[in-house]
């Protein structure tokens, strides 16, 4: 089995493509600041961000998923809970925070961990589930895809839910949504697939996660998937038909309001 099968797996997603596409594109250039980013799942994301410059650290809430990212980068990976991480006061310039407050009761007390953690300066790039009462959600619904399913103890979060959630320790730059209805038609298709795959398997607190077993285990699904995946693809690419349709993913871009600490402090 081929070491890269997560970055493969990565390339054949319409999904995740679109969303390592949303985080670069709010996170900047990274050479020379130290980040962390929390929640990339089964790590891809993790490893793809470390690939891009600056020293990383990774984080998440389980240790299937952790154990998942260790895998791919080695080292810097933590399992943390919804309320403390083992990091320094003032560490990180940049802290993504990839499909992870949806899964956590305590997402006010997270985001007050965060500012303990973060630079003067730095900035926080959130990348939640879009509150979308919609026909797609409805369906998502009857297949069974319920949020407890996903490891969602809420459904998302709307752009007010996330400015009242930073409240005024974070000053709000921009958002957006993106990954419109047929990118999230085409994942909700495969997540049904891999959910007969792993029938009987207890989801992780991070919902259903594709290991390296399962890979080995479905070749040929795999295989099938790659033969059909340029027709997904064209798929997703009609997202760009949907005008004035909002996404059914979030993501933000917020500056700390904090003031720097000064040599003599950080020496106490």
């Amino acid at each position: 089995m081929s070491k890269n099968w997560p970055v493969l797996l990565f390339k054949k997603s319409v999904l995740k493509q679109n969303k390592f596409k949303a985080l670069t594109a709010y996170l900047g250039k990274t050479e020379g600041l130290t980040c962390l980013d929390i929640g990339s799942d089964n790590g891809v994301i993790s490893l793809l961000l470390r690939q891009r410059g600056g020293y990383w650290k990774s984080a998440d809430l389980d240790e299937k998923t952790v154990e998942c990212i260790r895998s791919l980068v080695k080292d810097d990976v933590f399992q943390i809970d919804g309320r403390h991480t083992p990091f320094k006061d003032n560490e990180f310039d940049r802290v993504l925070i990839v499909d992870f407050l949806e899964h956590i009761h305590t997402d006010q007390e997270f985001i007050d961990e965060l500012y303990r953690i973060m630079k003067s300066g730095g900035e926080l790039i959130i990348n939640v589930p879009h509150v979308k009462n919609s026909f797609l959600r409805k369906f998502r619904l009857f297949m069974g895809q319920t949020d407890e399913k996903h490891g969602h103890v809420r459904p998302g979060y709307t752009v007010q839910n996330l400015q009242n959630l930073l409240g005024k320790n974070f000053t709000w730059i921009e958002h957006r949504t993106y990954s419109k209805f047929f990118s999230e038609f085409v994942d909700t298709l495969m997540t049904w697939t891999m959910g007969i795959l792993k029938k009987g398997e207890n989801a992780s607190q991070k919902g259903m996660v594709i290991e390296a077993k399962d890979f080995s285990k479905n070749k040929k699904m795999f295989r099938i998937y790659t033969l059909i995946y340029p027709f997904l693809w064209f798929l997703g690419k009609c997202d760009g038909l949907l005008f004035r349709s909002s996404g059914y993913m979030l993501i933000a871009r917020a500056k700390i309001n904090k003031e720097e600490v000064s040599r003599n402090e950080k020496s106490i």
